[in-house]
């Protein structure tokens, strides 16, 4: 199996509030004003969002153009009717997240161009309710790799022996299988989401006096504005990414890199894509019996499942996953709280549990 093949895994992205553009006044908004209002919003918004963010807004403004072209519908400025209508059709053929995700984009770019957002409107609204009638709001949640997988994937290259070879200087150690192993132990200690993962820096690491270790994220989804956060790193994990470290032969950059099949490392980061394409390799070779294939939540979902398991406190769970709200840590937990809800102290009293 070819670990380092690429595969492509489209992001959601926040929705991004747009730079104020001034209408012109007293002129109609002809396309060539409605160019030069975006294309001005393009240089005064240049470094203020992420690329992820950027790409997907493209990609979303594409297809919309698309869809309007041949339905014979104007784009820009949109009415709502179109936009109520697009967002039918798409429901069709496309998650309720990325539909979501395609009105967020329609109404930053109207925002762009100085024009009225038309996604507050009433109609928007009601097509919005009609798909979420029709799906369900609720998503489907990442299958979780729990501790116990996690140390199944961990010994599938039987990182004992790695490391040993790394420590006697023997060449040609299967560097694929130390990163891998590193990733997933970082992955699962830190409950960094996969784009936080792969932009982790060598040198923001620092090992602690009894071998565990800490590192800096330097953004995060929850912190565009870079303020960073420091994740903790137990010490077999710290033995891990020291033993791929070492293997390597890094000291500074991106802290998980592709690599050639020649084995050379590469010299930039992991894809964000990569980290699920990793996990589900690791999760087959170790031989779990999984509900669905892992994703590049998988990691965050099990570790916070096994704090709540553990007793933690809500509170401490959103610290460690670096959230802003209880929504999401609340949600991944809801089945264990189910388990030990009033319902079934209910059932253990009534002798039926």
């Amino acid at each position: 199996m070819d670990l380092d093949r690429a595969e492509p895994t489209p992001e959601i992205p926040d929705e991004a509030p747009a730079l104020p553009v001034p209408l012109a006044v007293g002129l109609p908004p002809t396309d060539e004003i409605l160019i030069e209002r975006v294309e001005a919003h393009a240089r005064a918004a240049h470094g203020a969002f992420a690329d992820n963010t950027v790409r997907a807004f493209a990609a979303d403004s594409r297809i919309f153009a698309t869809w309007c072209r041949e339905t014979g519908r104007t784009m820009l400025p949109a009415t709502p009717e179109t936009i109520a209508a697009f967002i039918d059709a798409q429901a069709v053929v496309k998650s309720r997240a990325t539909v979501e995700r395609y009105r967020s984009s329609i109404a930053a770019l109207h925002r762009a161009a100085g024009l009225p957002n038309p996604c507050t409107d009433e109609i928007v609204r009601l097509a919005i309710k009609r798909m979420n009638r029709t799906k369900g709001r609720r998503q489907q949640q990442a299958e979780p790799l729990n501790r116990t997988s996690i140390d199944r994937m961990l010994t599938v290259k039987t990182p004992e022996r790695l490391h040993r070879r790394v420590s006697e200087g023997e060449q040609g150690a299967p560097l694929i299988g130390l990163r891998n192993i590193a990733l997933v132990a970082v992955a699962y200690d830190s409950l960094l989401r996969r784009s936080e993962l792969v932009s982790l820096e060598i040198g923001d690491l620092e090992r602690g006096a009894d071998g565990s270790g800490t590192i800096l994220v330097r953004r995060s989804k929850a912190d565009q504005e870079g303020e960073g956060a420091i994740k903790y790193l137990a010490p077999d994990t710290m033995a891990h990414v020291e033993a791929w470290l070492t293997a390597a032969r890094l000291e500074n950059g991106p802290l998980f890199r592709p690599l050639t099949k020649g084995g050379k490392v590469g010299a930039r980061a992991l894809g964000d894509s990569d980290v699920a394409r990793i996990y589900r390799a690791l999760a087959a070779a170790a031989g779990l019996k999984l509900g669905r294939l892992p994703s590049g939540h998988s990691t965050r979902v099990g570790a916070t499942q096994d704090m709540f398991a553990a007793g933690f406190e809500l509170l401490e769970v959103m610290q460690a996953g670096s959230w802003k709200t209880p929504t999401m840590p609340a949600r991944y937990g809801e089945r264990l709280r189910a388990q030990r809800g009033a319902a079934r102290k209910l059932a253990t009293l009534q002798n039926r549990a």
